[in-house]
């Protein structure tokens, strides 16, 4: 009998407390949500970064579509900003507005290319070349096409 309960109290010393596994409980629990929020914050901007790298993409696409184009071609293009809404995965819904302008300068052109999210599709034209950056603009390309 006295070696029962030399055992039974060896095994009371070595078993954790209910208190102990709660608490580290709640320290793996705040562990885990901070690394919820770091992942949520990962998506967040692995999305924007996929965002402007498709503005960027479609600015330089019309860069050198410009540059392909004829003096006669170019001239056209000075008299009014191309207003375009583009669907990119061809899915039915538009994901991006893309506007450029084309203004001479000597003997050369003058090209800006401003590519905004589909959410900026009903502000008006103007409004958008004034302020870019108030209407959140993923890429805003200058360049200077010269013949």
């Amino acid at each position: 009998m006295l070696i029962q309960k030399k055992t039974r109290a060896k095994l009371k010393k070595n078993g954790f407390t209910l208190f102990e596994v709660i608490i580290a409980i709640g320290i793996v629990a705040i562990a885990l949500l901070g690394l919820a929020q770091l992942f949520t914050y990962s998506v967040l901007n692995n999305s924007r970064s996929d965002k402007i790298t498709n503005a960027t993409f479609l600015a330089q696409q019309q860069i050198d579509s410009l540059r392909n184009m004829t003096e006669t071609e170019l001239s056209n293009l000075t008299a009014d900003p191309i207003d375009e809404q583009i669907d990119v995965n061809s899915d039915g819904t538009y994901d991006f507005r893309r506007i450029t302008q084309v203004q001479v300068a000597g003997l050369y052109r003058e090209v800006r290319i401003l590519v905004f999210s589909a959410e900026q599709i009903a502000v008006a034209k103007d409004t958008l070349i004034q302020n870019p950056s108030q209407y959140r603009v993923k890429a805003d390309i200058r360049t200077i096409i010269s013949r």
